[in-house]
């Protein structure tokens, strides 16, 4: 990546962890405590964070038109605010019912800060030229839970958790919202098109089709197994102490792999990277299957690489395939499907835990083996 590009990176790469780490990372820690706090169970919170996930769905097609107008500074800033405001709200909560909203609210501010956002604005600024910057930030975003969850943890323990999310609310202000305002540049003439723009045309036709269900299916694993990885290992034999110490590899693992995509898999077009991510996950599954799960860090670390890979090709890939035109209204359109998908996989993989045990892996495997080979009937050329 250039020397110009570099700064912008930086800036967004902070500003995606810290969005990340404040919103979408917070309920594994502070459910428990805020439900006590209320007097309910933590299914009511993860319940609201769930309607925060549908929320993001449904403006995802509308702030990526946005973002296509005016490009992404305005927006992201927006996003700080309304994260702030939503923290705010859910730290002063006395009841389920201002709890709810606050999520709801916190649902808006991911819709408008959260990696979609992000990419659309690096399409806005470098075009067809933004698989590099994409990859940049998600090096640095990838870190979000690793970095989020000592902090919230910390927090919890030493102040509170109403404080605590005060404090992520004053961190969106003091830290993202300058950097968003300052380090991303203002598209010229924006005002104007806002004003006179006509809502774009995007088809829905095959290849939309396709990278919405391919998304959508393998978003409902990560879903899934970021809510109940531990859960499943030790479902395959691994001890409590095994699961965790395998789940800790992901992290690592997704950023390696986005290392690997920013240097050799750069060489090629993304609908390779994107298939050989499909294919980790059911790869760890059969070497759990055969060794149990005394397997479980080879499982995770499978499972993290591709993971992190299939996080770039929801922007590279869409944008190798249509270019920069409409970009972020596209990316919320295709990023709809997926963004359900991770709101309902939580509690319908639950179920399917108790239901199946460790075979639950052979669902999880069946959605990523089906992303595959519809990425199979994708051209890497203009779509159909």
């Amino acid at each position: 990546m250039s020397q110009r590009q570099l700064p912008i990176i930086l800036a967004l790469g902070t500003t995606q962890t810290l969005a990340w780490a404040s919103s979408y990372y917070l309920p594994a820690l502070l459910a428990d405590p805020m439900g006590r706090d209320l007097g309910v169970s933590s299914n009511w919170i993860f319940g609201a964070f769930s309607a925060a996930l549908v929320i993001s769905a449904m403006l995802g097609p509308r702030i990526g038109r946005q973002i296509d107008l005016v490009g992404g500074r305005q927006v992201l800033s927006a996003s700080n605010l309304t994260i702030a405001a939503g923290l705010v709200l859910l730290g002063l909560s006395q009841s389920v019912t201002v709890m709810s909203i606050a999520w709801l609210v916190l649902g808006i501010g991911m819709a408008m800060g959260l990696y979609d956002a992000a990419f659309a604005a690096l399409g806005r600024i470098y075009g067809t030229e933004a698989r590099r910057p994409i990859t940049g930030i998600t090096l640095m975003a990838g870190f979000a839970s690793t970095v989020g969850w000592p902090l919230t943890a910390w927090g919890l323990a030493h102040i509170g958790w109403r404080e605590t999310c005060f404090a992520w609310a004053a961190a969106n202000i003091l830290i993202g919202l300058p950097l968003n305002v300052f380090m991303l540049p203002a598209i010229k003439g924006a005002k104007q098109a806002a004003a006179t723009a006509a809502k774009p045309h995007v088809p829905l036709d095959r290849t939309m089709l396709l990278l919405a269900f391919i998304f959508a299916a393998v978003w409902t694993v990560t879903g899934a197994m970021a809510a109940h990885f531990p859960r499943i290992l030790e479902t395959t034999g691994a001890t409590p102490a095994e699961a965790i110490a395998a789940g800790a590899l992901i992290g690592p693992a997704q950023v390696g792999a986005r290392m690997l995509e920013a240097g050799f898999l750069s060489r090629f077009h993304p609908l390779w990277s994107t298939r050989l991510a499909s294919l980790t996950h059911p790869v760890g599954a059969v070497i759990v299957a055969i060794f149990g799960g005394a397997a479980a860090s080879a499982f995770a670390l499978f499972h993290g690489s591709g993971n992190g890979i299939l996080t770039i090709a929801r922007g590279t890939l869409p944008l190798s395939i249509f270019g920069p035109k409409d970009f972020g209204y596209r990316l919320g359109i295709i990023g709809a499907p997926a963004r359900m998908a991770q709101a309902v996989a939580p509690l319908a993989f639950g179920l399917l835990i108790d239901l199946m045990g460790a075979k639950v892996l052979i669902v999880s495997s069946a959605l990523s083996l089906s992303a595959l080979a519809a990425l199979f009937l994708i051209r890497a050329g203009r779509p159909d």
